[in-house]
């Protein structure tokens, strides 16, 4: 990280997170700051959903097995997510 990242970094490692779990925002933001765990997972979420977005771009024989692969690491990690997020709070 250079001297002039941080915060916007951060908060751009943490888009596919928000986006995924917009409810969950807060809790989103306030977990990343004090776990350096959880940011690493959103930072590998943020990268799996970005090359699942660009599968298409690989070449035709590997396409579809890696399309696969990466939707199951996104859904994997969203689940990893969730539950470091814990339960919805305030819901009956």
């Amino acid at each position: 990280m250079n001297a002039r990242s941080g915060s916007s970094d951060e908060e751009h490692q943490l888009t596919a997170a928000l986006r995924r779990f917009p409810r969950r925002s807060l809790q989103i933001r306030e977990l990343s700051i004090r776990d350096e765990s959880f940011r690493g997972m959103c930072e590998d979420f943020a990268a799996a959903e970005h090359a699942l977005a660009h599968a298409d771009q690989l070449p035709v024989h590997v396409r579809e097995e890696r399309r696969a692969e990466f939707k199951s690491l996104v859904e994997s990690l969203a689940a990893e997510i969730e539950q470091a997020l814990g339960p919805v709070k305030g819901l009956i």
